[in-house]
C-alpha cells in the first residue's frame, strides 16, 4: 500500500529555507553584473579620459654624457689623481705625465726663437751695408766715367799731332789701350752697381714693411715656441666637467700616446632618457609634452618630471652594426621601436641621482599635439662646451714676448 504524497503548498511549507535561498542567488548575480558594469564603465572612461592621452614603455634608459679623458700629448704617467666612483671638479688634475720631454723641447723652442730674431736683426743691419755697397759702387762708375774722358781728351790731343810727328805711333796706340781699359773699367764698374742694387733690393724683399718683432721668421719660431708651450701644459690632464670617474684604465708608468682613452668623467647631473616606444606609439608624440618616468633603482617611491626634447630620425635596427636585411629569406614581421629623448629636471636628478644605464619607466601625457615631431631650428647653443682649457696657453704670449725683447738689442 503507498503511501500518500504532499500537495505543493504543503511542501513549500515543509521547507521555508528554499524561496529565500533562491532569491538570496538571484541578488548576488544581479550584485556582480552589477559591479562588472560599473567596471567596464570605468574602464572606459578611464580609456577614454586618460588612458587614450597617454604612452606607457619600460623600454626606456638612462643615458649621459661619457667624457673619455685622453692625452693631447705621449708621455709616461707619473701620478693619478683620481679612481673609479671619485667626484672630480671642472678643472681639478687627473693625471700627470712626465714633463722632462716637454721641458726640452721648450728649451729648444725657446734658443731658436732667440738666434731666428739675431738673424732677422742681421738682415735688418745689412741693408745699411748693402746700401753703401752701392754708393761705392757708383763712384767707382763716376771715376771710371772721369778715366774714359781724359783718356778720350789725350787720345785726341795726340791724334792732331800725328800729323807733325810730335807723337809716336807707339804712344798713340798707347793712348787707344788706355781708353779701351777705361771703358771696360767703367762696365765693370756699372755692372758692379747693379749686382749691389739687386744685393740690397733682396735683401730688402725680407726686412720691408714690417718690424724686427712681425718678421715672418720670428713669428714663425714664436709659433713653435707656443706650441712647445702647450705641450709642457698638456702633461697635466684636468677635468673638463664637474662628474664621477669611471672606467680608470691608467696605470702608473705607463707610456701612453696622444688620444689614449685613459677614464672617463660621467656628469651625472646632466644625464636623460632615452624611452623606445613602438611604431604605433609615436602617432601622438610630440616635442615639448610632459612625462612621468620611475627608476628601478627607487620604485614608485620617486617620480621625475621630464619632458619629451627630441623623437629619434630612426629605428635602432636601422642604425644596428648589422642592420637585418628584410629583402633576403623568409621574413617575418618586427615591431620596430624608434628611441625618444626624455629631458629631466636637474633638481629631482640631484635629489635622487641616477646612473648611466638604469632601467626607467616612462609614461607621456600626449593630451597636448600642438606640437611638432621633428625639431625645426637649429640649436643656437653649444649641446656641451668647457672652458678649462682657455688658460692653457696664457703665459706663451709673455714668454714670446720676453724673448724677442731680450734678443732685440736695444
Amino acid at each position: 500500500m503507498s503511501t500518500p504524497q504532499p500537495a505543493p503548498a504543503a511542501a513549500a511549507a515543509t521547507n521555508p529555507a528554499h524561496t529565500p535561498a533562491k532569491a538570496q542567488r538571484r541578488k548576488a548575480l544581479l550584485t556582480l553584473a552589477c559591479v562588472v558594469a560599473v567596471g567596464a564603465i570605468a574602464f572606459g572612461l578611464y580609456d577614454w579620459l586618460v588612458a587614450s592621452h597617454e604612452e606607457y614603455t619600460d623600454n626606456a634608459y638612462v643615458q649621459g654624457n661619457v667624457i673619455q679623458i685622453t692625452p693631447q700629448t705621449g708621455g709616461t704617467v707619473m701620478a693619478i689623481f683620481a679612481d673609479d666612483t671619485d667626484r672630480v671638479r671642472a678643472g681639478s688634475p687627473l693625471v700627470q705625465l712626465d714633463p722632462a720631454d716637454a721641458r726640452v723641447a721648450l728649451q729648444q723652442a725657446e734658443a731658436n726663437l732667440a738666434q731666428t730674431v739675431r738673424q732677422v736683426r742681421q738682415l735688418y743691419t745689412n741693408n745699411a751695408a748693402l746700401a753703401a755697397q752701392v754708393r761705392l759702387r757708383e763712384a767707382d762708375v763716376a771715376r771710371a766715367q772721369t778715366d774714359i774722358t781724359r783718356a778720350q781728351d789725350d787720345l785726341r790731343r795726340r791724334q792732331l799731332l800725328t800729323g807733325d810727328g810730335a807723337v809716336s805711333k807707339e804712344e798713340l796706340q798707347h793712348t787707344q789701350s788706355q781708353l779701351s781699359q777705361a771703358r771696360t773699367q767703367l762696365a765693370a764698374a756699372q755692372a758692379g752697381v747693379a749686382a749691389a742694387r739687386e744685393q740690397l733690393a733682396s735683401n730688402q724683399s725680407l726686412t720691408q714693411g714690417v718690424a724686427v718683432a712681425r718678421h715672418p721668421g720670428v713669428l714663425a719660431a714664436a709659433a713653435r715656441l707656443r706650441e712647445a708651450y702647450l705641450s709642457s701644459r698638456r702633461t697635466t690632464l684636468p677635468a673638463p666637467v664637474d662628474g664621477y670617474v669611471a672606467r680608470r684604465g691608467v696605470q702608473l708608468g705607463q707610456r701612453v700616446a696622444a688620444g689614449t682613452p685613459l677614464m672617463a668623467v660621467v656628469p651625472l647631473h646632466q644625464v636623460w632618457v632615452d624611452a623606445n616606444f613602438k611604431e604605433n606609439q609615436l602617432r601622438n608624440l610630440r616635442l615639448g609634452q610632459p612625462a612621468t618616468l620611475t627608476a628601478d633603482l627607487y620604485g614608485g617611491k620617486v617620480s621625475y618630471q621630464g619632458r619629451v626634447v627630441g623623437l629619434g630620425v630612426g629605428t635602432g635596427a636601422a642604425f644596428a652594426l648589422l642592420p637585418p636585411q628584410n629583402a633576403t629569406g623568409n621574413w617575418i614581421k618586427v615591431v620596430q621601436r624608434v628611441p625618444v629623448r626624455i629631458a629631466l629636471d636637474e633638481r629631482q636628478i640631484d635629489e635622487h641621482p641616477l646612473r648611466v644605464g638604469l632601467s626607467m619607466e616612462v609614461t607621456v601625457d600626449t593630451k597636448e599635439r600642438g606640437g611638432p615631431t621633428l625639431a625645426e631650428a637649429p640649436r643656437q647653443q653649444p649641446v656641451a662646451q668647457t672652458a678649462v682649457y682657455d688658460a692653457l696657453d696664457a703665459g706663451a704670449e709673455a714668454e714670446v714676448a720676453r724673448i724677442i725683447n731680450a734678443n732685440l738689442g736695444r
